[in-house]
């Protein structure tokens, strides 16, 4: 049993849908309103992962564990014009039934460093500030709220931000 990280393909949408889904469905419940979940629908997700994983801006890895796809990070580092770059990561899912097993871990260190090796300073995400196991996680491997909070119309549930610095 040996977790393999490695770039996204096209191909891959069903097990990126499948990760996707049970962590909207298992992961988010109580989390998110059971509206918010059931809008995620099985359309709307192939929708958004299928432009995901055509796009070619930022870095989208998978985390496979027996030749199955156990999770999903996005990333993307951006410039401000100043020869600085910031970076976020805009996804990390990790399946409900891989949970603890080191996969959110593994796909968390290699956006750091994909963002650290594109010139970027400092990361920033955002969670559902109702997900505490989320929060704690990131917590534990380095990164802070900053203060920023927004909510998207499409989820109506506040989120927060977190970052993290290595320089």
């Amino acid at each position: 049993m040996s977790l393999q990280v490695r770039p996204a393909t096209p191909d891959d949408l069903s097990g990126v849908l499948e990760v996707f889904l049970a962590c909207w469905r298992e992961s988010y419940r109580g989390v998110l309103t059971d509206t918010a979940i059931d809008a995620m629908t099985d359309e709307r997700a192939a929708a958004l992962w299928q432009r995901v994983l055509a796009d070619a801006v930022g870095v989208v890895l998978v985390a496979e564990l027996d030749g199955a796809i156990v999770g999903i990070t996005r990333y993307a580092a951006t410039s401000d014009g100043d020869d600085r770059a910031d970076g976020a990561v805009h996804s990390l899912y990790v399946s409900p039934r891989a949970h603890g097993g080191g996969v959110g871990g593994a796909l968390l260190a290699r956006a750091t460093a994909g963002l650290q090796e594109a010139g970027a300073e400092a990361a920033t995400l955002w969670v559902f500030a109702a997900n505490a196991p989320s929060i704690g996680f990131y917590e534990a491997k380095g990164w802070h709220p900053d203060g920023a909070t927004r909510t998207q119309s499409e989820f109506g549930e506040p989120e927060q931000r977190m970052r993290r610095e290595w320089t």
